[in-house]
């Protein structure tokens, strides 16, 4: 028969790895969002670019006022 203590010492080692579980893929997911957010700015900037090149070819083709 398993001792009262030794059952609760059982249930908090799984609860332990199941918090080591959860902590790595929090980290998991910590480091794809700091991806995303990267890839998120070069986004933003490469468009920012698009529309400063795109507003200069139309003031050369007189399609807006300078």
């Amino acid at each position: 028969m398993v001792e009262p203590d030794s059952l609760l010492l059982v249930y908090l080692r799984r609860l332990s790895d199941q918090m080591e579980a959860i902590r790595e893929d929090n980290r998991e997911i910590k480091a794809r969002i700091g991806i995303l957010e990267q890839q998120g700015a070069s986004l933003s900037s490469r468009l920012d670019r698009i529309e400063i090149r795109l507003d200069r070819i139309e003031r050369r083709m007189d399609l807006v006022e300078a």
